[in-house]
């Protein structure tokens, strides 16, 4: 239910008739208060010039000043400050904020010079009013902070109204830059697992395709000498296996050139990360958005290159999986050093699976499981005692 109201007032804010609607029902309430309060003609056509200006604001964004300095000019011209104005003032004010017209020290500032006139005018027509008042203004007591009231009260609210807008102009900014890494980042891994998968079926093609047809063009090649009676159909028949042979082999070259990049072969020759590496991959989850912490307990030993590689992916992949699952989510990764065995805990305070273990069929997990698997060790993945989302593995040497 909060959820379905939240999104119907986001596509009413976002729709672009809101401000033609919201102007021109501002506009008809001003009319009507003006009307019924008798209101000088001067302090009408004010408040009617703010909820005009307000209706543009969209298009145009400085608009939102001129109602502002509307509101404020109509309440410099009557005695108080009308209530449509006061709405459209407020409004244009978040505005402001909103779109970042100026910068909201600067907005807040002009704000507050106007407001501060108003206020000095207002104190003028008191003492005009009032001759005894005038005679007791003495210039000590323009310095009362009681005849200041008024800016206090407009600069609160202005600057209310504008902290509201700058801060969800903010938090849509952090939004759509937190969706652009995790986009950025997604369209990151595709295209390493596209990668990967070319390398993996050049090394198929190259593995076994090239070895089969290499090993049929050296047969066919040398049947023509093992076998000295052969008939010369058939020796055309040996010589025109070889070449096909060979002619197979050169086109299965150009596949594998087409298949295996230069970061692919760049890939193949470079050193296999190990733990000392942790504090890289910690950093690009860091760079793309994610959170994480290190902690690293008890006495470090060497250890196989295996168990270090092993290691390292399973934190690699809990930490995409937390990216991925658990934007923003502050992950833990833990160390222990054991006599005979690493003890490594991935856990995020992110909302996690529903219950009990995951266990699934996602390439990553089952991934996981077969490293710490493969080495003899155990791995757990599911849910956390405290919530989020927890992967506990022990790897033995």
């Amino acid at each position: 239910m909060r959820s379905s109201v939240r999104r119907r007032a986001t596509l009413w804010a976002e729709s672009p008739a809101q401000p033609w609607l919201t102007g021109g029902a501002l506009t008809l309430l001003a009319l009507t208060e003006q009307t019924l309060a008798s209101a000088p003609v001067q302090v009408t056509a004010a408040t009617l010039l703010a909820t005009t200006a307000f209706m543009g604001r969209r298009r145009r964004p400085e608009l939102a000043a001129v109602s502002v300095l509307a509101v404020l000019l109509s309440f410099a011209l009557g005695a108080d400050i009308p209530a449509t104005g006061a709405v459209t003032g407020l409004l244009s004010c978040y505005s402001l904020g909103r779109r970042r017209v100026l910068h909201p020290a600067v907005t807040m500032g002009a704000i507050l010079s106007a407001a501060l006139v108003v206020n000095l005018l207002h104190i003028a027509q008191w003492a005009q009013a009032d001759p005894s008042a005038a005679l007791s203004l003495r210039a000590a007591d323009w310095w009362s902070p009681g005849l200041y009231a008024e800016t206090l009260v407009l600069g609160l609210a202005a600057f209310a109204a504008l902290a509201t807008g700058d801060a969800v102009r903010t938090r849509a900014e952090a939004r759509a830059d937190r969706a652009a890494s995790q986009a950025r980042l997604f369209a990151m891994e595709r295209r390493q697992a596209a990668e990967s998968e070319r390398a993996a079926i050049a090394r198929e093609l190259h593995d076994l395709v090239s070895h089969s047809v290499s090993v049929i063009a050296v047969q066919a090649e040398s049947s023509l000498y093992t076998t000295p009676d052969l008939s010369p159909q058939a020796r055309e028949g040996f010589q025109q296996i070889a070449e096909t042979a060979r002619s197979s082999l050169a086109e299965l070259r150009r596949l594998l050139g087409v298949l295996r990049t230069d970061r692919d072969a760049a890939a193949a020759t470079a050193p296999q990360p190990t733990l000392a590496r942790l504090g890289e991959l910690l950093e690009q989850h860091r760079a793309v958005g994610g959170r994480a912490e290190l902690r690293v307990s008890g006495d470090e030993v060497p250890m196989p290159t295996s168990l270090e590689l092993s290691a390292y992916r399973i934190v690699q992949e809990a930490l995409t999986n937390a990216r991925r699952h658990a934007p923003g989510a502050l992950a833990h990764v833990q160390l222990h050093y054991q006599p005979d065995a690493l003890a490594i805990q991935i856990s995020d305070d992110g909302p996690g699976p529903v219950s009990g273990p995951a266990n699934g069929t996602g390439h990553g997990l089952v991934g996981m499981h077969e490293r710490a698997a493969l080495l003899g060790g155990t791995l757990t993945a599911g849910r956390g005692p405290a919530g989020g989302f927890l992967v506990e593995a022990e790897l033995p040497w």
